[in-house]
């Protein structure tokens, strides 16, 4: 489909615009019935949000790995959480008022940090061990389903009867619903909407696969670059934007749990890649530089743990020391990526 490079640079940069504002709209959606199913935005955001955000990644690496471009796919998986959580730093620098992290304090958040951590440790723990597939499809994608069910118990457990809960400051932002407004139409109907923004979100991760192979053959560059930055980095526009447009509505709950929740989803990219590369363990297909990635992903991960459990008020800038330390470390990873092209 997309065998002229400026066929496929064209359909990327269209395909990432209808991302970014599908996201917007999702982001206003989600925040209404985060209010009206009464789960709240740290668990809407996490669980609702983050999936439906995530589609467009989920598609590119599936359609990656059943094309065998398993670098491409697992790039595209691991390299969106890296930019996802980096996101949240520059959410913090438009957020004026406090450290971000201080004022969306939440024991859902915390729990969804924590799990990400031991989803993204168990793909690492694949590659560095020997090779091994049952059906081609190796050990640790059914158990990295099972941990995200588990550790989606556990956070609707911590939302139903918290075991402990934040200190409560002047800054401190509390996930208080509100009325439900007659013009939004029922319930029924904005999950409607949020499922006809689910298909374009999938329609434009497809549209993102075919262009990059494309985009990757004709600049000569790796598919773990192409994977790790550049599809990565468009199918996560939705997850920038919504975090950007739940901080302006003051849903700051929605914003942080809607990148960690998107981000412990998007391991499961790896889950559904695994299972369409069909020339063994899809983890097995690919090198070093994968490994890079998720230890990358897991360091960014506990630096934002880090930032959530000690919640400091302002730092330099009004911003969090956790904020400068994602910002450093992504671009340090990047420039390392570019050196080894």
């Amino acid at each position: 489909m997309f065998d002229q490079p400026q066929i496929a640079l064209i359909g990327f940069i269209v395909a990432a615009a209808v991302i970014a504002f599908a996201g917007i709209w999702m982001s206003s959606i989600a925040d209404k019935l985060a209010d009206r199913t009464g789960f709240g935005e740290a668990l809407v955001g996490g669980v609702l949000l983050g999936a439906a955000t995530s589609l467009s990644g989920t598609v590119t690496s599936v359609t990656a790995a059943l094309n065998g471009h398993a670098e491409l796919a697992v790039a595209n998986a691991v390299g969106g959480i890296a930019a996802q959580t980096v996101f949240l730093a520059i959410a913090d620098i438009l957020y004026r008022k406090s450290n971000l992290e201080h004022a969306a304090a939440s024991e859902t958040n915390l729990l969804q940090g924590a799990l990400l951590v031991v989803l993204l440790a168990l793909p690492a723990l694949a590659i560095a061990t020997p090779a091994f597939a049952i059906f081609a499809v190796h050990p640790v994608t059914p158990l990295l389903v099972a941990v995200y069910i588990f550790g989606l118990k556990l956070s609707q457990s911590a939302q139903e009867q918290p075991m402990w809960r934040p200190m409560k400051t002047e800054e401190t932002r509390d996930d208080i619903p509100e009325e439900p407004d007659p013009n939004d139409g029922s319930t029924a109907s904005l999950f409607g909407r949020f499922a006809l923004l689910l298909v374009v979100m999938g329609v434009c991760g497809w549209v993102l696969a075919q262009s990059a192979v494309t985009i990757s053959q004709w600049a000569n560059l790796s598919q773990t670059i192409v994977g790790s930055f550049f599809t990565a980095i468009a199918t996560s526009l939705p997850e920038l934007v919504t975090t950007i447009a739940a901080v302006r509505r003051g849903a700051l709950q929605l914003a942080v749990g809607g990148i960690i929740g998107g981000n412990t989803f998007d391991v499961l990219f790896l889950v559904a890649a695994d299972a369409a590369y069909r020339d063994g363990s899809i983890f097995h297909a690919v090198g070093d530089r994968a490994l890079f990635l998720l230890v990358w992903a897991i360091l960014m991960t506990g630096i934002l743990l880090l930032g959530l459990i000690r919640r400091e008020r302002y730092g330099v800038g009004r911003i969090g020391f956790e904020s400068a330390a994602l910002i450093t470390v992504f671009i340090g990873g990047v420039a390392i990526q570019a050196v080894q092209g």
